[in-house]
């Protein structure tokens, strides 16, 4: 059973909301959801975990019922490292398994980077190490053009355009990127993400109006102006990565000299899974993290 309407005041003027399965005397097992999504991207997953793990999804700063800051700066990724390691202090852990996916890895992969001590072992779901993704962005043509909507979202006015009939577009999020049918995107569940939703937009868009990581246009050069030092993004911790090959916004590619970036790398693909890997095949998922992280 997942336990919701959980509250964690970090200090910093941010106060989280979480959901949770399992005994607080267990392992921390820490899910980080991305966008369009909210505690709610782990449902399938977190029962799963109750028996042998305290597992924990918060509702990551801006999304949901948590703080939703209005200014840009306040979704710079040192920010969301900040707020989770604070969170992980409030629950009374000093480390953490980390599962995450789309912008939680994002910030996962920086959390792992700068805090090892903290992150006991990282499982990444399609979301892509900081630098392969500058290379990509700065170079792939086919990865520019994957991911052009980024450009869009970080517009001023994506809130709104996003909102107009009903988050039709937000649904495109979940259905355009789906193989044949997407049967997990129930009406009970389009219906949740739409409160999910109402709640405010402006939050989980200024993760990318944040982020130096985007496609470079002719008046911005986006990551082209960066100079990523590999050994400034090295991971040290023990890393799981399950890809699901038919993410149409992240090409495998993206995996393309990761084994130089991570010390202990273990890669996994699925190859009929879309972006949405974790509703799509949970069990599968489950059963490869748990073969990683152990029972």
């Amino acid at each position: 059973m997942i336990t919701t309407g959980q509250y964690a005041d970090l200090g910093n003027g941010i106060r989280l909301h979480y959901a949770s399965c399992g005994d607080r005397r267990r392992p921390l097992a820490l899910f980080l959801h991305g966008f369009p999504e909210y505690w709610g991207a782990w449902e399938e997953l977190l029962p799963s975990f109750a028996d042998t793990h305290y597992a924990v999804a918060p509702d990551l700063r801006g999304f949901n019922l948590s703080s939703q800051p209005a200014e840009v700066a306040a979704y710079r990724v040192r920010e969301i490292v900040g707020d989770l390691e604070r969170f992980v202090a409030r629950l009374g852990f000093d480390r953490t398994i980390v599962v995450a996916h789309d912008w939680g890895g994002a910030v996962a992969w920086q959390w792992a980077i700068a805090r090892p001590e903290r992150v006991s072992k990282l499982v990444i779901l399609n979301s892509p190490h900081p630098v392969p993704f500058a290379r990509e962005l700065a170079a792939n043509p086919v990865q520019q053009r994957a991911s052009a909507y980024m450009n869009w979202l970080r517009a001023p006015g994506a809130e709104t355009a996003l909102a107009q009939d009903d988050f039709v577009r937000l649904d495109e999020f979940f259905l355009g990127m789906q193989r044949a049918d997407a049967p997990w995107y129930t009406g009970e569940r389009r219906a949740r993400y739409r409160a999910v939703w109402a709640r405010g937009l402006t939050g989980g868009l200024n993760y990318y109006r944040a982020s130096p990581l985007y496609p470079p246009t002719d008046g911005d050069p986006g990551p082209t102006a960066l100079h990523l030092k590999p050994a400034d993004f090295r991971v040290q911790v023990p890393t799981l990565v399950i890809w699901g090959e038919a993410d149409t916004a992240l090409p495998v590619t993206l995996l393309d000299g990761l084994t130089e970036l991570v010390d202990d790398l273990t890669v996994h693909p699925l190859p009929r899974a879309t972006h949405w890997l974790a509703h799509e095949e949970p069990d599968e998922v489950a059963r490869l993290i748990f073969d990683f992280i152990g029972r």
